[in-house]
């Protein structure tokens, strides 16, 4: 195969390879080191060998992100606070047609929910439930008879069954939640904030240790729905809200002045809001702001 070939080939798997990556680790660079060393074992490779370029590199990309996933496990226990995974921006949907395609994106909630996965139940589960990846493909990657990879899948949903959405949402529906849920926060409008607000729902922080955050969720509507209008309060005209898509499904970015200070993912029941993600850890929102152009709010 010709170098050129080679090089085309791949670049046409990437985006492929990026998502799988990033949906096992939860972070952008991350995922991009992995991507970046199947690249060079790709490079170095005997490519006549390699008689399926496709399940070669889904492959490696997978047992590459495993490892590094170990790694990350390891220092994720010692995260200050609570871990969110880094949110990716992408363009905002016009049609009902793009909200759709969009909602089978891996969203925050479903990230941070695999956390609970071991590296080698994530990747078996990712590639099956996310990326429609067969069971003998999948027991052939993680080294395991079909069987075994089957057995893998069930007991990851099973695991993960506690946490999964209690209700399954229209994505018009949330879209909709999301934007009145904006524009509430944006007006300081208390009543229907809490409105919006299920009477459980909770809210979820990570600062990372680089600003100010909970360092358990906040729980209740009535207890969210004050923290919001306080915002409104302390920041008064300063306070900006608007409207992104994050991971495939509308979210919110909420602005000091002209400074990004969080991004806001949330899982709805159709009607209310359930769980609110809010992203503050700089670090994390390195990508947004400079996909955005904007420089980032990072006083406590």
């Amino acid at each position: 195969m010709a170098a050129n070939d080679a090089i085309a080939d791949f670049h046409g798997l990437r985006a492929r390879l990026q998502s799988i990556a990033y949906s096992m680790l939860g972070s952008v660079a991350d995922a991009e080191d992995v991507v970046q060393d199947v690249w060079l074992r790709w490079h170095a490779a005997e490519h006549s060998t390699i008689h399926n370029l496709e399940a070669w590199l889904v492959t490696a990309t997978t047992r590459t992100a495993i490892d590094r996933l170990r790694t990350l496990k390891a220092r994720r226990e010692h995260y200050v606070g609570m871990w969110l995974p880094e949110p990716v921006l992408g363009d905002t949907p016009d049609t009902p047609e793009q909200v759709n395609e969009l909602a089978s994106d891996v969203s925050i909630a479903l990230l941070t929910l695999l956390e609970r996965l071991s590296p080698e139940a994530r990747a078996a589960f990712v590639l099956r439930e996310v990326f429609d990846v067969g069971y003998p493909e999948i027991a052939a990657i993680i080294e395991k008879n079909e069987a075994a990879a089957r057995q893998i899948v069930h007991r990851a949903k099973s695991q993960l069954r506690d946490g999964e959405p209690r209700y399954i949402v229209p994505p018009e529906s949330h879209l909709r939640i999301v934007k009145r849920l904006a524009e509430a926060m944006a007006k300081g409008e208390f009543q229907i904030l809490r409105a919006l607000l299920a009477e459980d729902a909770q809210l979820i922080g990570d600062g990372g240790g680089h600003v100010l955050s909970f360092p358990q969720p906040l729980l209740g509507g009535q207890r969210i729905a004050q923290l919001f209008y306080a915002s409104n309060l302390r920041f008064k005209s300063d306070l900006g809200i608007q409207l992104a898509t994050i991971n495939g499904e509308l979210a919110i970015l909420r602005y000091i002045g002209d400074l990004l200070e969080s991004v806001q993912s949330f899982e709805t029941d159709g009607e209310q809001v359930l769980s609110c993600l809010v992203q503050r850890n700089p670090e994390k929102l390195q990508g947004v702001a400079s996909r955005l152009g904007v420089r980032l709010f990072t006083t406590t």
